[in-house]
C-alpha cells in the first residue's frame, strides 16, 4: 500500500491488516447515554460501518469540502461519522453535546453547515427537535444518526481528498468571547497523531479506553487518529461515570488511557478501591491540562503505571513527557522536554522586548511553528501568528535544568485568560460578557479557582450597581436564558466594590485569585 495521506487511508490500511480483529465498542452503559445495546464491531465491520454511513451523506449532497455539523455523545456512531466525512473528503464540525443555542448559531454562522447530525438521548429526548427549531433560520437539515446507520444506504463514491484538504473544524475558547473555529488539514492530524504513536509506542496490540469526548485535539489527535493508525482497539467512555470507567479498565484490559489530572489524584488517595481493582493490564495514562502532582505520578509509578504529562491544544502545539525522556517521575510531573522532530520548530519569545528567550529561569510564550501546526482560525486575519509564523499560544514557559543548549520546558502561566474545568476550557471574555447582562452588575470578572476534583472552577467577582444585590442564582438564569453551555455556568459569585487594576486599566486577575485562596 502506498504512504498514507489521509485519515481514510490510515483507516482502510488497518482494516487490511486486521479485518476480523476487535476494533471498537460501546461502554456498557450504552444505554443511559443513548439508548440501545451496546455494540462491538471488528475492523472490517468498521469498514462496513464508514462505507454505509458515507453513502447515507452523499445522499444528502455531501462531498468534498462540505461542513458536517455532528453533536453526539461518546458512542461508537461518533468516532464512525467522523470517519465517514473523512472518506467523502468532507468537514467534519463536531461540538461537545454540552453546546446549547448559545454556541451552536456561533458555530453554525462560523463554519456555513447546512447539514447537522445528532440524535434524542435519554437526558435530552427532545435533542433532535430542539436543534432543528433553533438552526430553522439558517437553512440547516437536522438529521438522525440512525437514519445514517439504517436502511439500505448506498455505498460511498469513491474516497475523496488528500493530504492538504481541510479534514475538521473544532472549538477553541479564545480570549476574545465566542468559540474559534479551528480547521485542521489530514496531515495535520496525521503529524500529531505519529508523534504520539512513536512517543506513545502506541501499537496494535493496544486496548485504548477513549474517556474523552472525540470532538477536540484530545479526542481525535489523542485517540482516534493514533487508534486507526496504530489499528488497535478502542474502548468508548461519555465522561466520567467512574464505576463504569474503572469497570472498563478490568473488562477490556485496557493497556493505555487518558484520565484527568483530579481523578488520578483521587483515585490514587483511595487505596482500599485501587487495591480491590485489577490494573495490571495498564502500561500507561496520560494526562494534562493542569499542573500534575509530582506524588501522583510518583504513586502510580510504584503500582508500574506510567503517569504520561501531556500538554497541547486544538492548534496543533503539542509537548510529551514520558518515563523514556524524563525518567524521574517528580520531574516528569513539572517538565517537558523541548520537542527534537523533524518539521516542528519550538521558542520562546519576551512578551515585552520580544526577544527570543534561549536562557533558564526567564519566563516567555511559548510558541510553535511546524507539520502539526494549524492555518489559522476561520475568519481571522493571522493575529494568532507572530511575524515569523509562529502559533502563540498564550502559554508562558520557561526553559530549566543544567544542560545547554536547555533541554526542559517548565510551565509557568496562562497568558490567555481561560479556565479549565474537567478538561474543558472556558474563555472568561464570554463568560463576562454574558454576566454583564445582568441589571445589577456594573462590571465584573472571571477566574478560576481551585478545585480538588475539577481542576479549576468558574467564579465571578462582580461590581454590584447602587441598592441592587445580585445573585449566583440570578446570574446562572441569565445565562441560561443564552442556552449556554453548562460547563460554563459559574459556580461562585462575590460582590466586591471595586475591581483591582493596573495602571493602564487592565484587571489584575491574581489579586482576585489570591483573596479567593486566603478565604
Amino acid at each position: 500500500m502506498t504512504e498514507p495521506q489521509t485519515i481514510d487511508d490510515l483507516v482502510r490500511r488497518s482494516v487490511a491488516a486486521r479485518a476480523d480483529n476487535p476494533a471498537l465498542a460501546d461502554a456498557p452503559n450504552r444505554a443511559d447515554i443513548l439508548g440501545g445495546e451496546p455494540r462491538r464491531l471488528t475492523w472490517s465491520e468498521v469498514d462496513a460501518e464508514i462505507n454505509a454511513m458515507a453513502g447515507a451523506l452523499a445522499a444528502r449532497d455531501v462531498g468534498p469540502g462540505t461542513p458536517v455539523a455532528i453533536q453526539l455523545p461518546n458512542v461508537v456512531e461518533l468516532p464512525l461519522l467522523i470517519l465517514a466525512c473523512f472518506r467523502l473528503g468532507a468537514v467534519a464540525v463536531p461540538f461537545p453535546v454540552q453546546h446549547r443555542n448559545h454556541e451552536l448559531h456561533h458555530g453554525v454562522e462560523t463554519a456555513e453547515f447546512r447539514l447537522m447530525i445528532t440524535a434524542d438521548r435519554p437526558d435530552r429526548p427532545d435533542q433532535i427537535d430542539r436543534v432543528r427549531s433553533s438552526l430553522a433560520d439558517y437553512g440547516v437539515d437536522v438529521v438522525d444518526v440512525a437514519d445514517l446507520t439504517t436502511g439500505d444506504n448506498p455505498d460511498a463514491a469513491p474516497r475523496q481528498g488528500n493530504a492538504s484538504s481541510v479534514a475538521s473544524i473544532c472549538w477553541t475558547s479564545g480570549t476574545t468571547g465566542m468559540p474559534k473555529g479551528v480547521p485542521r488539514t489530514h496531515a495535520q492530524w496525521m503529524a500529531s497523531s505519529s508523534f504520539q504513536v512513536q512517543e506513545l509506542g502506541i501499537s496494535s496490540d493496544d486496548q485504548i479506553l477513549c474517556p474523552f469526548p472525540v470532538v477536540n485535539m484530545a479526542g481525535i489527535g489523542g485517540m482516534l487518529v493514533p487508534w486507526a493508525e496504530a489499528g488497535a482497539f478502542m474502548a468508548m467512555h461519555h465522561p466520567l461515570d467512574l464505576q463504569v470507567f474503572l469497570g472498563q479498565l478490568q473488562n477490556e484490559k485496557i493497556s493505555y488511557t487518558v484520565v484527568p489530572p483530579a481523578a488520578l489524584n483521587m483515585l490514587l488517595g483511595n487505596e482500599p478501591l485501587l487495591d480491590s481493582l485489577d490494573l495490571s493490564s495498564i502500561r500507561a495514562i496520560a494526562s494534562g491540562s493542569a499542573p500534575l502532582d509530582p506524588w501522583m505520578v510518583e504513586g502510580w509509578q510504584k503500582r508500574n503505571i506510567e503517569i504520561i504529562n501531556v500538554f497541547g491544544s486544538n492548534e496543533g502545539a503539542a509537548l510529551l513527557s514520558t518515563m523514556a525522556s524524563v525518567p524521574d517521575p517528580t520531574e516528569r510531573a513539572r517538565y517537558f522536554p523541548v520537542p527534537e522532530r523533524e518539521g516542528v520548530e519550538v521558542r520562546l519569545v519576551d512578551l515585552d522586548t520580544g526577544a527570543v528567550i534561549t536562557e533558564t529561569d526567564h519566563t516567555g510564550e511559548l510558541r510553535f511553528r511546524g507539520i502539526t501546526v494549524f492555518d489559522g482560525y476561520v475568519g481571522s486575519t493571522g493575529e494568532e501568528f507572530d511575524e515569523d509564523g509562529y502559533y502563540r499560544t498564550g502559554d508562558i514557559f520557561q526553559y530549566t535544568g543544567d544542560e545547554q543548549p536547555p533541554r526542559l520546558l517548565q510551565f509557568v502561566d496562562r497568558a490567555k485568560d481561560i479556565i479549565i474545568r474537567g478538561g474543558m476550557n472556558i474563555s472568561a471574555a464570554e463568560v463576562e460578557a454574558l454576566v454583564s447582562g445582568h441589571p445589577g452588575i456594573v462590571e465584573c470578572a472571571a477566574i478560576g479557582y481551585p478545585d480538588h476534583d475539577l481542576g479549576e472552577k468558574l467564579g465571578i467577582f462582580a461590581v454590584a450597581a447602587p441598592d441592587a444585590t445580585p445573585t449566583l442564582e440570578e446570574v446562572t438564569a441569565i445565562m441560561r436564558e443564552h442556552e449556554v453551555a453548562s460547563y460554563k455556568l459559574p459556580e461562585r459569585l462575590e460582590i466586591i466594590e471595586s475591581l483591582p487594576r493596573n495602571p493602564v486599566g487592565k484587571v489584575v486577575k491574581p489579586e482576585l485569585r489570591e483573596l479567593w485562596s486566603k478565604s
